[in-house]
């Protein structure tokens, strides 16, 4: 028997020869829910892969604006092509005060169907804080390109106070703006220019989730209306171009996670 002979053998017939596939990336579903606080509700997990463990976060919603947001842990089985995730800290939560959240347990067995990935299977929960169960059915997700969370930025942050600088980004052309801050108006009738526009945040235990809306009052004479934020928390710093119109304001959400 020669030697490529004995490679061919061992690669066809080895029970220990696994090719894992890849599955880190953006997966979306909808999920039945009789008592859930959405009418529409849609499940996203963010995978990443590292070895056999698995890391990301899962958000549950009904758009961007409405949403529940937690981190989950979990393993890969590349053999049997499962997946067992568990849902743990909630990062963030808009949704209407009567709501509950629930923590979510997934296992789920990958397959591909003619270019089409899909991961399917069963998931449970409890009520987050006293654990009683919550509901439980039959789950499938399909994976998609980019995440329906793409254009609003998220920056995680362990300072207190939080620095917000808007200048205009580019040629000075009389563009206005207003800012809320969780649905309040902190500043209005603002003109960006190549002074900062400043205004300050608090995060903190207390306060773990801040939105930052910039609104266009006007366009100015190139449209859009187009911003640089400066960040400043703590020592770290942070650029952003965020861009507005009379359609569409633009959103950066701040999150707080202390540093151990």
């Amino acid at each position: 028997m020669n030697k490529k002979f004995i490679i061919a053998y061992f690669i066809c017939v080895s029970p220990f020869f696994v090719i894992a596939q890849d599955i880190a990336g953006f997966w979306k579903g909808t999920l039945d829910m009789f008592n859930g606080c959405f009418t529409n509700n849609n499940i996203e997990l963010q995978i990443t892969l590292k070895g056999d463990s698995i890391y990301g976060n899962s958000y549950h919603y009904l758009d961007v604006n409405n949403y529940v947001k937690k981190k989950f842990t979990g393993f890969y089985d590349a053999e049997a092509k499962k997946i067992f995730l568990q849902e743990g800290v909630v990062t963030t939560y808009k949704i209407p005060s009567q709501c509950k959240v629930c923590i979510k347990k997934y296992e789920l067995l990958y397959s591909s169907n003619a270019n089409q990935e899909s991961l399917k299977g069963d998931w449970s929960s409890v009520v987050t804080g006293n654990y009683i169960n919550c509901e439980s059915g039959a789950i499938t997700l399909s994976r998609i390109r980019e995440s329906a969370f793409k254009d609003i930025p998220e920056i995680i942050v362990d300072t207190g106070e939080i620095r917000l600088d808007f200048y205009d980004n580019g040629e000075i052309d009389d563009d206005s703006i207003s800012v809320r801050v969780n649905d309040k108006t902190v500043l209005t009738h603002q003109k960006l220019g190549a002074e900062p526009i400043t205004t300050l945040i608090r995060m903190d235990v207390t306060n773990t989730f801040q939105e930052v809306e910039m609104i266009a009052e006007n366009v100015g004479t190139i449209p859009p209306n187009t911003a640089l934020l400066v960040i400043t928390a703590g020592k770290k710093r942070y650029e952003l171009f965020l861009t507005s119109s009379n359609q569409k304001s633009a959103k950066v959400r701040f999150l707080y996670e202390k540093d151990n």
